[in-house]
């Protein structure tokens, strides 16, 4: 694959200006399942032939999940083609990086029934990544899939990928059996920090394979209802980590929610902080307020961002909360309620949007300075 090439002088001219725009949700896909099996161990090539990443359904969207115009030129699924994409999102946007999460299929191999077929999907995943984007652009960067079933394999992957320049965060899926705060994710977490990487999760598996229902209502019938319900599972695994002192015991560890929303936040904040100031013996590992290591700890993506009717309100629920310091801009590219940087950010003053747009990415992800074909649209 042909590498994108970047003229010395520009790079010069740039080199040493802070990025302005970084998106931090990028859906690159496969252009081929097919594509996989040189990085798959081959006793493993032909359940992935005959089922890939498959476990289980959720209820049907009527528009589908990606755009139709996110195609390659040269045909293949949408958002596979690193040389495409850059012209057709990161160049029109002038974003300065990418952040490439894979596709909510690939976030789900920790739902494998298997352990180890999920574990060698993980590495596979991974060296894919590196082959095939990595290597195109400088701005793209890069997820570290691991499988949470079995954290002990999870470690390994994280150690193993960690000393890839371009690796920048950990990603699983956001369903799970059990809330993210218990003790047998620690072990993950431990390597995610002794690394300094963050550990992000992305929805799309609720409710599939061995999971439970994605609400504690039970499961819904439509995907309009499942789309909307969607924050309560980060809001479940947010009160576990801060409840069950993982920042505490992990002070440098950074969690990123990623497509989850954001106005939930100060409802949970605010319920953390009433119960805590009754209940802290329960919790006697905590040295502050719950809503201060969500603070300090937790970010959030901006899509899908919510759209009230008066735009001015989104910004209030910013500022009750802190929000500016900890949401970043995520496009959700390349499917089809992806965001418009220009239009997500919108509503937002200047210096809320300057943040959003990339300074708390910039920090999270340390990535202070733009690549040469770098830009911005504030």
């Amino acid at each position: 694959m042909k590498k994108t090439k970047i003229k010395t002088s520009e790079g010069a001219k740039r080199m040493g200006e802070e990025p302005r725009l970084i998106d931090t949700d990028v859906h690159n896909s496969l252009n081929d399942p097919k594509e996989l099996l040189p990085f798959l161990p081959k006793v493993w090539h032909q359940q992935y032939i005959e089922s890939g990443f498959e476990i289980g359904g959720k209820p049907f969207s009527s528009v589908g999940l990606v755009r139709k115009d996110a195609i390659p030129p040269n045909g293949g699924r949408p958002a596979s083609d690193p040389e495409f994409l850059i012209k057709h999102h990161i160049d029109p946007y002038n974003i300065d990086y990418a952040i490439l999460t894979g596709t909510p299929y690939m976030n789900a191999i920790s739902l494998m029934y298997d352990p180890d077929y999920g574990n060698a999907l993980a590495i596979a995943i991974n060296d894919w990544m590196v082959e095939k984007w990595l290597k195109v652009d400088p701005r793209y960067k890069g997820s570290i899939h691991v499988n949470f079933s079995d954290p002990v394999a999870a470690v390994k992957e994280i150690d193993r990928m960690a000393s890839h320049p371009n690796m920048v965060q950990v990603i699983m899926c956001s369903a799970a059996r059990l809330p993210f705060g218990q003790r047998y994710y620690h072990s993950i977490y431990e390597a995610a920090e002794r690394n300094g990487l963050p550990v992000a999760v992305h929805p799309g598996a609720e409710g599939l394979g061995p999971t439970h229902a994605p609400t504690p209502a039970g499961y819904p019938t439509r995907f309009m209802e499942w789309e909307n319900i969607l924050p309560l599972n980060f809001m479940g695994h947010i009160n576990s980590l801060v409840c069950e002192g993982v920042f505490e015991k992990f002070p440098n560890l950074k969690f990123v929610a990623i497509e989850g929303g954001i106005s939930w936040l100060p409802h949970l904040m605010w319920r953390m902080d009433k119960n805590y100031k009754a209940l802290r013996d329960t919790v006697p590992w905590l040295k502050k307020l719950p809503s201060q290591y969500i603070k300090e700890h937790v970010y959030l993506t901006t899509q899908p961002i919510e759209e009230p009717s008066d735009p001015k309100h989104l910004v209030q629920i910013f500022e009750m909360t802190g929000a500016e310091d900890i949401v970043m801009f995520s496009s959700d590219y390349a499917h089809w309620d992806n965001d418009n940087p220009k239009m997500a950010l919108a509503p937002f003053p200047r210096k809320m949007k300057e943040k959003i747009a990339a300074k708390n990415a910039m920090q999270l992800y340390r990535l202070y300075e733009k690549v040469p074909e770098g830009g911005g649209v504030l």
